[in-house]
C-alpha cells in the first residue's frame, strides 16, 4: 500500500493498523470513518510512530489514544 497518498482509503488502513497495535480496547469507538483526508499527515505521523515500537508503556498508549481523539472529525 502506497502510504505517500493521502486517500481516505489510506487513512482508513492507518487507523485499523493503529487499533490492532494498541489493541484498543474501545477500538469499537474508533471508526476509521471518522477520520478525514484532511488530517492525513497528523494520522502518518501516528502511524509511523506506532509502527516504529514494539510495545507501549501505558501512559504512552493514552497520549496517543489522546491525540488520536483530537484528529477526529467533529
Amino acid at each position: 500500500m502506497d502510504l505517500t497518498q493521502p486517500t481516505q482509503e489510506n487513512v482508513e488502513y492507518m487507523i485499523e493498523a493503529i487499533k490492532i497495535k494498541l489493541k484498543m480496547a474501545t477500538a469499537a469507538a474508533m471508526q476509521a470513518s471518522s477520520f478525514s483526508v484532511d488530517q492525513y499527515e497528523d494520522i502518518q505521523e501516528l502511524y509511523d510512530i506506532i509502527s516504529s515500537k514494539q510495545n507501549f508503556s501505558i501512559s504512552e498508549v493514552e497520549a496517543l489514544v489522546s491525540e488520536l481523539g483530537k484528529l477526529r472529525k467533529a
